[in-house]
């Protein structure tokens, strides 16, 4: 990552103290972090920031949107979008046999943050 360009990450998480711990440790890792926590907020932003790096999602979320359900429309608008899901049933996003989930990396929580950094300057790079 140059110093002068921070990436920008969407993070879309329903459970606040794992949103918290995500933001507060990327933020500290040097990402211009952004936060939904739920499919509405995660459209909202989607629509109106012009830019975006990589979006971290969780599969399941309230209001019976998945984290794959928004980033497929993401990731068309977007071709260059990485995309990262977390979840605490992995087997779930990899059973919606969607396209973007045989590209995309899925981490099983509870993961460890240092994984998630490491597997996002991969990513990134």
């Amino acid at each position: 990552m140059s110093e002068d360009a921070q990436d920008v990450v969407l993070i879309v998480e329903d459970d606040p103290s794992i949103l918290m711990v995500l933001s507060a440790y990327l933020s500290g890792e040097g990402y211009r972090v952004l936060q939904a926590e739920n499919g509405e907020q995660a459209f909202e932003i989607l629509s109106s920031k012009p830019h975006l790096d990589m979006m971290i999602t969780d599969f399941r979320l309230p209001g019976g949107i998945s984290g794959v359900q928004i980033a497929e429309p993401a990731v068309k608008l977007r071709p260059e979008l990485k995309v990262i899901f977390i979840s605490g049933y992995p087997q779930e996003i990899r059973e919606t046999d969607s396209p973007i989930t045989r590209k995309a990396p899925i981490l099983a929580k509870p993961f460890d943050l240092d994984v998630l950094q490491e597997l996002m300057q991969e990513m990134l790079s």
